[in-house]
């Protein structure tokens, strides 16, 4: 496995990640035995960075990937977040200083685990004076409990404020070739300070890789049927990105899946895409983009034709929306 480094820390982590988001939960159906299966071959093929949070599956996630890791936690570089609650069925957004520790001795407890390798802000609370909250990381990075810290899906003011309290590792952020936007501002940033930029949903939450085309190929309790670009007035038109994907995997003998994350890939050393999956078989297709070479043309061509075409709605529902670049 080819690995990167973290920001300015001195850490180097796999170049490819592994989102732990749908492995129990949210997206498709549960099978907790390929899911573990999957998670110990990504550890076989190097893919050691992997990203969790409190809030998936309401910590069920941390416990799941704690006893699948728990004898081989020395081979992981081990990420969560804190900061997003769900109560009574709201969204609510906590960075005080007192709540991030508590979330991280949780979390402690979830995943089995004396240390968290990389601790994210989930979410910025807007109510918290950022320097306060940076400062409950840097205490945790001083009592042991924390080895990095990071935040997700920021502004980059608060970015800035943040890296003037403690060393900022990495930053957390959709990113795919159709979702370019931290491009003009947040990645600029990124690179400037020394800050990792770590790449979720690279392949669109499954939608790039050609995983499904309608809302009809996902079960009924599957969470992206939420999601405004999956709606029916929008992803018949947002499957015309997936046939720009396909048809340059085609001309690559690749798949749409290992295109999407190589072209991510290819973006630079300081970007680290974190696809998920819960199946063995995806993995090893992921794996694969490793291997993809893309040339400057194809790679501007790629994003050039996706332009073209402008994707249509929003990430998330409104909620979600509302919580982002804080």
């Amino acid at each position: 496995m080819i690995t990167r480094p973290l920001g300015r820390s001195g850490a180097r982590v796999s170049a490819l990640g592994f989102g732990c988001m749908g492995l129990v939960g949210w997206y498709g159906e549960r099978d907790d035995a390929e899911a573990e299966a999957t998670v110990l071959a990504a550890l076989d093929a190097g893919a050691t960075h992997l990203d969790t949070a409190a809030s998936y599956q309401v910590g069920e996630s941390e416990k799941f990937v704690g006893a699948v890791i728990r004898k081989r936690r020395n081979e992981v570089f081990l990420a969560t977040k804190c900061g997003i609650l769900w109560r009574d069925g709201a969204l609510t957004i906590d960075n005080k200083p007192e709540s991030i520790r508590a979330s991280c001795e949780a979390s402690l407890v979830r995943l089995g685990t004396d240390h968290i390798d990389l601790f994210y802000l989930h979410r910025i609370d807007r109510s918290v004076p950022i320097e306060e909250s940076v400062g409950e990381l840097a205490r945790l990075v001083a009592a042991g409990k924390i080895r990095h810290a990071g935040l997700s899906e920021c502004s980059v003011a608060t970015l800035r404020r943040a890296c003037s309290v403690h060393p900022i590792a990495a930053v957390q952020c959709e990113y795919s070739v159709w979702w370019r936007e931290p491009e003009a501002a947040l990645l600029p940033a990124c690179r400037e300070l020394g800050v990792s930029f770590v790449a979720y949903g690279p392949l669109g939450r499954g939608f790039l890789a050609g995983t499904f085309r309608t809302l009809g190929d996902l079960p009924k309790s599957d969470a992206r049927r939420n999601q405004p670009r999956f709606q029916p007035e929008n992803i018949e038109h947002n499957a015309r990105v997936v046939d720009a994907v396909r048809a340059l995997a085609e001309r690559k003998r690749a798949t749409p899946a290992q295109i999407a994350l190589a072209w991510v890939l290819a973006q630079g050393e300081d970007i680290l895409p974190i696809p998920g999956t819960k199946r063995r078989a995806r993995l090893a297709e992921n794996l694969g983009a490793l291997e993809v070479r893309l040339d400057a043309a194809e790679l501007a061509q790629l994003a050039a034709t996706i332009d073209a075409i402008h994707v249509r709605g929003e990430r998330y529902p409104p909620a979600m929306m509302q919580a982002l670049g804080g």
